[in-house]
């Protein structure tokens, strides 16, 4: 089974790991195939005919393939198009023809290997375990630097030869499958040194050469803007950019193993891909296999909705906002994949929600939307998912093979991450088969189930104290006897048919405030479960800017909270803590403040300290772009202009002890405002004191 594909010269190679490294079969042949629809059989008829005549066109034929789940077999003009490269073109060209709308294209905006493996029949997952060699490098401070040092399978080299013959003999050595890359920068990089040393021989790849398949580019995605690297590719083995990855750094390889077999995306594409672009491969396959096309843009118009309908469909999951303060004996529990297991359960699919066929049902809770009783394609692509995470998890609490439960971690986290998307993506404007009236449906459910479950739990003796989307937390209600937690979690299970667990049993949460408000955060707060273990959702030390020495202190002050219950305990290792900053003693590596860049370095209006950092880059030679991320220490947060701030790599050996100490004094809010302290109060306490206590010396 190939688990790697190249095009070259026309042609498509088919690598097949085997015993003794993998060999290589050329396909040929091969043409990428798109397909085009029209309402009308002479604007069909027309299309093939100019099509036909397109230079980038090698062959057109009319077909039968259904145009969605719901739909029956009709004709389409199978398009065959000479070379990949050229499919965009040809595309943009047909969709241009007539009025908007006239022509529908299919399979258009396929990945280059996914591509193949749909149309050639080929399953990506490999025959035999992969073998892999990571390459790293330190991050690049200027535009164009030399690489000094790599680090290849944990040995570091220096010297620009030593590197090259190191790297050549290691791949030589043990034949990888997969070159594991701190970043894809080093691909050019490396061909570049070896050509400045005369090393016409070298490569990285199983044949000479690489080539780039994506120049790097800024996109946004749920209001935040994101950086994608530019993408290269060597003949023969995977590439996998540590930097530009989630799965592979989210799971592990046995996790995008199972991602693979269930979505058909080879391990080079699955490494870059996104969660929704991953669940996409899964539902084109499923629709592959029932002869469904796949649309170029989604069309699904929304359907009608009166006023009414409109007010109650525009709202979210469930939330019960907590009260601010510490609560002792605190339980929480969790839906098992609640929003999958709703799309399963209640029949939640694009073709099924407000279906033609039965327009007089009110299936959906509080919205009277119709579900169709014939089961719908998102469910069977769903379930299979639930199932296989259902038996991992059972399995990894068997196994004591720690080799093992780590290939079920893997795969575990690999499931729960596309379970986790499968809700969000069918609001998704570019969702090939999303719906909004999915979403709003699935949100529904959802807010009648929690509020089933919260009227089971008080009726037997518990209070819930707070609600998120698909958990609670409840403690005993004074003064009343309790029906068992785990026997309440059962009832609540065959209620809604989706499965109520025991989560974690806390000595007592902390539920946090608003900043600037007394009305409890709903996704703020921390607290002690019974096992001793520290739980932190939301606050400074959750957050990724946070500099770590605001981490470490934010985590002591809990812990001393813990222990003490006093908030003026807290608050001598606060004093602590400051004294030890405004002495200069903290090393400035755990001050540093990591921050994603939103716009490019001309583009910012106010003199912020992002803004300092991303024009100091710049004018070192270390340009970030857009949705990269840059990290620096305040060094004078006084000034407006680039030296404010030193970037991280600069290696400052001073800081600004007056920034940092608010981010502690904010840091010390979070931990004590549940006990009614704010940050002003805390910052009189200390002014205040004059007497020392021991807890200042720890």
């Amino acid at each position: 089974m190939p688990y790697k594909f190249d095009y070259h010269d026309g042609d498509v190679v088919a690598w097949t790991a085997t015993d003794d490294g993998a060999t290589a079969t050329r396909i040929d042949g091969y043409t990428p195939t798109i397909y085009v629809g029209a309402d009308e059989h002479d604007h069909l008829a027309t299309a093939k005919q100019h099509i036909a005549e397109l230079p980038a066109v090698t062959r057109t034929t009319v077909e039968q393939w259904r145009t969605g789940f719901r739909h029956d077999a009709e004709a389409v003009v199978r398009v065959d198009i000479q070379h990949i490269d050229a499919v965009p073109d040809v595309a943009s060209t047909i969709a241009g023809w007539g009025t908007p709308g006239t022509y529908r294209l299919y399979n258009v905006d396929l990945t280059r290997e996914f591509r193949v493996c749909l149309e050639a029949g080929h399953d990506p997952v490999p025959a035999r375990p992969l073998r892999t060699v990571s390459i790293d490098a330190p991050p690049a401070h200027r535009a164009r630097e030399d690489l000094e040092t790599i680090t290849i399978d944990g040995v570091t080299v220096e010297g620009e030869t030593a590197i090259l013959e190191t790297i050549a003999e290691r791949l030589e050595t043990i034949d990888p499958d997969v070159l594991s890359l701190s970043s894809s920068r080093l691909i050019p990089q490396l061909y570049e040194m070896a050509d400045q040393c005369g090393m016409a021989a070298f490569d990285l790849g199983r044949l000479s050469g690489y080539e780039q398949l994506a120049g790097r580019s800024t996109y946004e995605s749920y209001g935040q803007v994101g950086h994608s690297p530019a993408r290269y590719n060597v003949p023969g083995r995977v590439i996998v950019d540590r930097s530009n990855t989630f799965m592979w750094s989210e799971t592990n390889l046995e996790g995008c193993l199972y991602l693979i077999e269930q979505s058909g995306l080879p391990l080079q594409e699955l490494a870059w891909a996104s969660i929704g672009r991953i669940l996409t491969a899964i539902q084109i396959s499923h629709a592959r296999d029932r002869s469904v096309l796949v649309p170029w843009q989604s069309w699904r118009h929304e359907r009608f909705k009166s006023m009414r309908q409109l007010n109650d469909a525009d709202r979210g999951g469930f939330t019960f906002a907590p009260d601010v303060g510490r609560c002792e004996d605190v339980h929480e529990l969790d839906f098992s994949s609640l929003y999958p297991n709703i799309i399963v359960t209640r029949n939640v699919s694009p073709e099924t929600v407000r279906c033609e066929c039965h327009p007089d049902r009110a299936d959906v809770p509080g919205l009277d939307y119709s579900i169709c009783p014939e089961p719908g394609y998102l469910p069977d692509v769903l379930e299979p998912l639930i199932e296989d995470r259902d038996a991992i998890k059972r399995e990894r609490r068997e196994t004591d093979d720690p080799k093992r439960r780590a290939a079920l971690n893997g795969q575990s986290s690999a499931i729960k991450w596309v379970l986790v998307s499968c809700f969000g993506y069918q609001g998704f404007s570019n969702a090939k088969f999303g719906r909004i009236e999915c979403h709003e449906a699935i949100n529904a459910f959802a807010r009648e189930i929690l509020l089933e479950a919260k009227t089971i739990l008080e009726s037997n003796g518990w209070q819930v104290v707070h609600g998120i989307v698909d958990s609670l937390w409840v403690t005993p209600q004074p003064d009343a006897s309790q029906t068992p937690i785990d026997t309440l979690c059962e009832r609540v299970t065959d209620a809604s048919g989706i499965r109520l667990e025991h989560e974690t049993a806390y000595d007592w949460v902390a539920f946090v405030p608003q900043r600037h408000s007394n009305t409890g955060a709903l996704t703020k707060y921390f607290g002690r479960s019974t096992d001793g273990e520290y739980k932190y959702r939301g606050i400074e030390c959750r957050q990724r800017s946070t500099p770590a020495f605001v981490k470490d202190t934010q985590r002591a002050l809990i812990k001393t909270l813990a222990e003490h219950e006093s908030p003026e305990r807290v608050c001598e290792l606060l004093s602590a803590r400051l004294d030890e900053l405004r002495s200069g003693a903290v090393p400035t590596d755990e001050l540093c403040v990591t921050i994603r860049v939103s716009k490019s370095a001309e583009a910012y209006t106010r003199n912020t300290r992002v803004a300092a950092a991303t024009a100091r880059a710049t004018q070192l030679g270390c340009r970030k772009y857009p949705g990269e991320q840059v990290s620096f220490v305040v060094v004078d947060d006084e000034v407006s202009t680039i030296d404010r701030v030193r970037l991280a790599f600069e290696q400052p050996d001073t800081y600004d002890p007056a920034f940092y100490a608010t981010q502690l004094y904010r840091a010390a809010e979070s931990v004590l405002s549940p006990l009614g302290w704010s940050e002003e109060q805390i910052r009189s306490y200390l002014s205040d004191r004059t007497d020392t206590s021991l807890i200042r010396y720890q």
